[in-house]
């Protein structure tokens, strides 16, 4: 499982539990699970920790004394990643840019397009602009230009994550059984041992180097369920540069779509 590095403030909306790790107070959300150990993770929303029912509170303290690094970390460095997700908020009109696989995507409202299938037709200015025409009257309204777009963008990532999917699959020597998409703020994928994939549309934002290594980190997954060295040593066999991809993922800012 692919975990993206959403923003994240000190205090979740849904806090049970607080800790004060070095001089900061720290408000976490807290659950009982079957897990057998104690897990931390940082998603939109702040710090969610999950506990064994066994486990005493003071053990869960503890680790979180143990982890505040790490913790602390994670928080002010989505913090930051919201700050500048902020900057780059799209105003959805027309003329309105994104990343688009490497390169930049201009949206034109043209209503001259309306019996293209899909109601958008994308075409090229230059090698690094792209132009996506969308049937829609200049005077429409953000909301209706965002679903357009996202519509489009949809339709794309099906098409091409199937595609990867099918070229690294055999690479790996495992089968993939089914794609889903999904917009889940702290995953950018993640794969279940009955072949089922699950991708994070958004990656649309990024190169198709970096698509390939979340694809790959997936379908890794299918041989080893884990993050263990032998897992990573899957990846490397086949996308060799994957430290410097995963670090793109973790630094560069897609854009917001709430």
């Amino acid at each position: 499982m692919l975990p993206t590095t959403p923003p994240a403030p000190l205090r979740h909306p849904r806090a049970s539990r607080e800790v004060r790790l070095g001089d900061v107070m720290v408000a976490y959300e807290f659950k009982r699970s079957h897990r057998r150990s104690i897990g931390f993770s940082v998603g939109p929303d702040g710090l969610a920790v999950r506990a064994p029912r066994w486990a005493a509170l003071r053990d869960v303290d503890a680790a979180l004394q143990s982890k505040s690094t790490w913790i602390m970390r994670k928080l002010h460095e989505a913090r930051a990643r919201h700050a500048r997700q902020a900057t780059q908020a799209t105003e959805w009109r027309d003329g309105a840019q994104l990343p688009y696989l490497g390169q930049t995507l201009t949206v034109r409202l043209d209503p001259a397009f309306g019996g293209v299938a899909g109601g958008a037709e994308l075409t090229s200015v230059d090698p690094a602009h792209l132009l996506l025409r969308i049937s829609l009257a200049h005077g429409a309204t953000p909301q209706q230009v965002r679903d357009r777009v996202q519509a489009w963008l949809l339709q794309q990532a099906r098409q091409l994550f199937q595609a990867r999917l099918d070229h690294f699959a055999p690479l790996l020597g495992v089968q993939w059984q089914r794609l889903s998409l999904s917009n889940v703020a702290t995953r950018w994928g993640s794969a279940s041992a009955n072949g089922s994939i699950r991708l994070n549309w958004r990656l649309l934002h990024f190169s198709p180097a970096v698509v390939d290594y979340v694809v790959v980190h997936e379908l890794s997954h299918l041989r080893v369920m884990d993050h263990s060295p032998r897992f990573w040593q899957t990846v490397a066999a086949v996308v060799p540069d994957y430290l410097a991809l995963r670090q793109q993922l973790k630094t560069e800012v897609a854009p917001g779509w709430g």
